[in-house]
């Protein structure tokens, strides 16, 4: 579909999203962000576009010499990463609790961590490097170095989880959504504080939307401590892909894996749009650039979508990281039940118990239109249908 375009106080906000779905909390943070006098051209908006602390769940913002950390978010890098096997829906049991516990037993879920280093060679090089860049990172995270090892390779909680899944053509994919743990929500705390401490950020109309300027001592410790985040996250996919990978081969010796997609979806990239520079802030959206592969989940029983991106420079070549939330985690605990739960979610083995009731499918916006809402950004390479489903 085609954007609308609102205008905005600085710039204007151009929406893949139907205006009037946009809860009013939404609109207003949006038009908050249009204030901004750093915001380059526009604000993109995406069709799972919800509200979040700071600046909107879906919302994509480019600025010239600047960002806010809130634009990141707390879990920084958060993102998905998906692998295609050579295994079929027949050669699946008919009961897949085995495989799920087994799962389970593998990688750490909610505040779970392993009991030793999980990670190595396998995962990729460089962590000797990487883990000796830790001592460079704010102090306030120094002490926390042993439970950042030790959480190298765990899914947490909330609305991440590890899948197995079948596509149209009855191949088996593996699929996991995480980020940056605890480390990567320590430093996005820390510098939103010192952002919001700053005098050029006193006359914000939203104080979680303070920026860092470019040129100075706290935009240059912030962009260390960021980027060092964003490849601890990636990293953790990584680890539990080949964890993941190595029960299903346990499971099935003779499978095969292709070549894992991986993708931020909360995250800064330096960028050239428009022929310009700039610093560009996805939260809850993914690179679409013209051939990029692209992953959108959809919620734990509805199903995700493989995506190749088409480049539209109006979206700073993005797209929607998910479905979105359609309503609060408070609200869909007073709303649904376990045995909604379990109804919404037959045929996918998975936790069905009131721990999980607020990621039940109801509490977020219905997969297909959003990625319908979107087909001038991405075009769909497979529609993938979960069967197993391990959440924190």
């Amino acid at each position: 579909m085609a954007a609308t375009t609102i205008p905005g106080q600085h710039v204007d906000i151009r929406l893949w999203a139907r205006p009037e779905a946009v809860e009013d909390l939404a609109m207003r943070q949006l038009q908050n962000i249009a204030a901004l006098p750093w915001a380059y051209k526009h604000v993109a908006v995406m069709p799972d576009v919800h509200y979040g602390k700071g600046a909107t769940v879906g919302s994509v913002i480019a600025m010239r010499g600047a960002v806010s950390p809130a634009a990141v978010g707390v879990d920084i890098g958060c993102g998905m990463s998906a692998v295609r096997t050579s295994l079929t829906a027949a050669d699946l049991p008919a009961d897949l609790s085995r495989l799920r516990s087994r799962i389970e037993a593998k990688v750490p879920v909610g505040f779970g961590m392993h009991k030793d280093e999980a990670f190595g060679d396998r995962d990729g090089g460089g962590w000797a490097d990487f883990w000796h860049r830790f001592d460079a990172l704010t102090p306030l995270v120094r002490k926390e170095s042993g439970r950042a090892l030790k959480q190298m390779g765990t899914l947490g909680g909330g609305n991440h989880f590890i899948e197995v899944c079948l596509d149209e053509d009855g191949r088996v994919w593996l699929m996991l959504h995480s980020g940056s743990r605890g480390i990567g929500n320590l430093l996005a705390q820390h510098h939103i504080e010192v952002a919001r401490g700053l005098a050029h950020n006193a006359a914000l109309p939203d104080p979680d939307l303070a920026v860092f300027i470019a040129d100075t001592p706290q935009m240059a410790a912030y962009r260390h401590d960021l980027y060092w985040a964003q490849e601890y996250a990636r990293r953790n996919r990584a680890v539990m892909m080949r964890l993941v990978c190595d029960v299903v081969r346990r499971e099935f010796p003779a499978v095969r894996f292709e070549d894992p997609i991986s993708v931020h979806h909360n995250y800064v990239a330096e960028e050239t749009h428009f022929g310009e520079e700039v610093l560009v802030t996805r939260k809850g959206a993914i690179r679409a650039g013209r051939g990029d592969l692209g992953i959108i989940p959809g919620s734990m029983g509805t199903g995700s979508y493989i995506v190749r991106g088409l480049g539209n420079p109006d979206s700073f070549e993005s797209a929607s990281h998910g479905a979105g939330r359609r309503m609060s985690r408070n609200k869909a605990r007073k709303q649904f039940t376990p045995d909604d739960l379990a109804e919404q979610t037959a045929g996918v083995e998975c936790r069905k118990d009131s721990g999980v009731v607020d990621e039940i499918p109801a509490a977020y916006k219905n997969i297909d239109d959003v990625i319908a809402e979107q087909s001038d950004l991405v075009e769909v390479v497979a529609k993938l249908k979960q069967v197993v489903c391990v959440k924190g």
